[in-house]
């Protein structure tokens, strides 16, 4: 059972973890050079990262669970929350801000805007969706620090006693 546990939590972290890395390396670069409008490419990367956020949460809590109970298996009792627990807790926490709080903001910037290339950068709604996808960018790359941190302390988790 532990094994399985701790195969759950490198799970959980690694299509997370490589979500992220493939959407910020891969998809988003490639959909803004390849096609013909930008706005095609912001559709396309908003819906993307709605569901990034999904399997993110999905992962983090499978990730918490197992985590859990494999804390409780191997010290035979109930253990208190780890570091690893806590930062899985602050992902989850981050990765909801993005979802519920930058990106309906970006969202309804960018259908006010129509056609954002053509707004100067000077105009404010224009300044203030630059900023959120600022701070979108960070939670992500916050989240994906953070989540290395957890992958470093499964990887050197102890077996099973």
């Amino acid at each position: 059972m532990p094994t399985f546990l701790r195969f759950l939590m490198l799970l959980a972290l690694v299509v997370w973890l490589g979500g992220i890395v493939f959407f910020g390396a891969v998809l988003a670069p490639t959909l803004f050079a390849t096609l013909p409008k930008r706005e095609m490419a912001g559709m396309v990367v908003t819906r993307s990262l709605g569901a990034l956020h999904w399997i993110g949460i999905a992962c983090g809590v499978v990730f918490l669970f197992a985590s859990l109970v494999y804390s409780r298996l191997t010290s035979g009792s109930a253990a208190p929350l780890a570091w690893h627990h806590l930062l899985m807790v602050a992902m989850l926490a981050l990765t909801l801000v993005s979802q519920y709080g930058v990106s309906p903001k970006m969202q309804a910037l960018r259908r006010d805007m129509v056609e954002i290339d053509s707004i100067p950068p000077t105009d404010a709604r224009r300044a203030q969706f630059n900023q959120l996808h600022r701070v979108s960018t960070g939670l992500e790359q916050v989240v994906l620090l953070m989540g290395l941190a957890v992958l470093w302390g499964v990887a050197k988790m102890p077996g099973p006693r």
